[in-house]
């Protein structure tokens, strides 16, 4: 395909993902309401669990604004993360043989649900974390949190979560690609259960082992899955090799 046509095909796919986002935005902008007010629940749980005055400050003339339109793009950018995945598919696809489409087909599937179900974990670690966090506030005092401050952290939270569940699939596709062999993921398998329990420890709310327990397993799980994939495919890629050269 000529440069001018792939700059055509980039223009394309990224009009199309904009207009999934901003779909997506819109809806978060009519939801917004009953979301903000799922995000500061667990605020005003511990407020009354604590009998202390916390909560969200807009702390400037346009910040009310500013965080409906932050929130509203945040659930957009969920939301249609199907969308914007299959453009980003679309576009490699002419370039794919037809098994490289089936393979990329199968990454697609896989990778949107491990998102969002990373997210969803995260979702339900929020009550905890703020709960936690705000047990570190002095007696008779107060704390009004920037809505700036309070929305980046949920965010971060989240995103990091939906990441994490993410990163067998890319595992994976490195494997696929010919880039790394399923027996160099599985010898670092101490690594990685090394780095699970470290994201569980920096992420999970609570100081007790059986709530990072239950934060670690499904990453450690996934990771030992990807590997199990990468050896079936390295194992059938030699056959196929071997057979190419007899």
């Amino acid at each position: 395909m000529p440069l001018r046509e792939h700059l055509l095909e980039i223009r394309k796919r990224l009009f199309l993902s904009a207009i999934g986002l901003l779909l997506g935005a819109i809806l978060g902008w009519i939801l917004y309401d009953p979301l903000l007010q799922a995000l500061t629940q667990p605020l005003e749980d511990a407020a009354a669990r604590r009998g202390a005055l916390i909560g969200l400050n807009f702390e400037g003339v346009a910040t009310a604004i500013d965080v409906r339109v932050k929130v509203s793009l945040f659930l957009g950018f969920l939301v249609s993360s199907p969308w914007w995945l299959y453009q980003l598919f679309a576009f490699i696809n002419p370039g794919l043989t037809r098994t490289e489409r089936k393979y990329a087909y199968g990454f697609l599937a896989a990778a949107v649900p491990l998102f969002l179900s990373g997210a969803g974990l995260a979702w339900l670690l929020l009550p905890r974390a703020v709960a936690l966090l705000n047990e570190f506030v002095p007696e008779g005092s107060s704390n009004l949190i920037a809505a700036h401050t309070y929305l980046s952290f949920v965010m971060r939270l989240i995103i990091a979560f939906g990441l994490a569940f993410v990163l067998p699939v890319i595992m994976v596709v490195l494997n696929f690609l010919g880039t790394v062999r399923g027996r160099t993921w599985l010898a670092g398998w101490r690594w990685a259960v090394l780095a699970s329990a470290l994201f569980a420890a920096m992420m999970t709310p609570t100081p007790d082992l059986l709530t990072m327990f239950w934060v670690a397993l499904p990453i450690c799980a996934l990771y030992f899955i990807a590997c199990g994939v990468c050896l079936l495919h390295d194992r059938r890629a030699d056959r196929r090799r071997v057979a190419a050269t007899a």
